[in-house]
């Protein structure tokens, strides 16, 4: 495979999976190290990927990727953190889901819990529960984000902080190795900061494209959380933080 046809390639696997590693790419396309090490530098050159020791990983930047291109990527890890996360939602509590396609497939898999009040800025959140009936679906206001259907502003907070959630599901964009969740959104991070602030519960639901990825805004620490849900175990740092934090770590699959 030539050089040109193998970049397309390279990018669409660092999407997927967040990082993509010299030996694996070597063997993947049945060519040195070497001619993989020239395909990396080559995209960093052109500011696709960012090298890193061994491999390289999705650009730093202050700008998120499109939401339909995130809602594809990860999927089957994104279907098991939502089947276990909701795992550890019970019948009969309320729930807030805020903006992120892993929060959009818990949302697929409380369709069949019962007794549940479900307060969501995310309005593609509030169309998948409407299929379930034992479920009461309150939508903040806000201003509309076109993006991705989400609910961000001072009117959303305001909502918000109208309630005391029993357990709260959030996103992010990325995860630092001091246990910072970020965001690109400004906005966005005041919004999951007050829901935080207002449940007695927090989980995150993020896979492990997040661990090596960036965004400049600091949502809060892992240390706030009660349990964090993915689908590979934490970087060795990060999950000595989270133990000593008493964060629970579930991993998913």
């Amino acid at each position: 495979m030539s050089q040109t046809f193998r970049h397309p390639d390279i990018l669409e696997i660092a999407r997927r999976e967040g990082k993509v590693t010299v030996e694996e790419l070597a063997a993947h396309f049945g060519v040195t190290l070497q001619t993989i090490r020239r395909d990396l530098t080559e995209l960093a050159e052109a500011n696709k990927l960012e090298r890193v020791h061994g491999g390289a990983i999705l650009p730093s930047g202050t700008t998120n990727i499109g939401y339909d291109e995130r809602r594809n990527l990860n999927e089957g890890a994104k279907l098991s953190i939502a089947r276990a996360c909701t795992d550890h939602i019970p019948e009969g509590c309320s729930v807030f889901l805020n903006i992120g396609t892993s929060t959009e497939a818990v949302a697929r898999q409380l369709l069949r819990h019962r007794d549940l009040m479900v307060v969501t800025n995310n309005m593609n959140v509030a169309n998948i529960l409407v299929e379930n009936p034992d479920c009461q679906v309150i939508v903040t206001g806000g201003t509309v984000r076109r993006a991705d259907g989400g609910l961000i502003g001072n009117v959303t907070i305001d909502t918000i902080r109208q309630f005391k959630f029993d357990i709260a599901v959030i996103g992010c964009s990325a995860m630092d190795t001091d246990g910072d969740l970020l965001d690109f959104d400004t906005q966005e991070v005041g919004v999951s900061q007050t829901i935080i602030t207002q449940s007695r519960k927090a989980f995150l639901v993020a896979d492990h494209s997040k661990f090596s990825r960036t965004a400049p805004a600091r949502i809060a620490s892992m240390r706030s959380l009660s349990t964090v849900f993915t689908d590979l175990p934490l970087p060795s740092e990060l999950a000595e933080r989270c133990r000593g934090w008493d964060t629970g770590v579930v991993v998913a699959g």
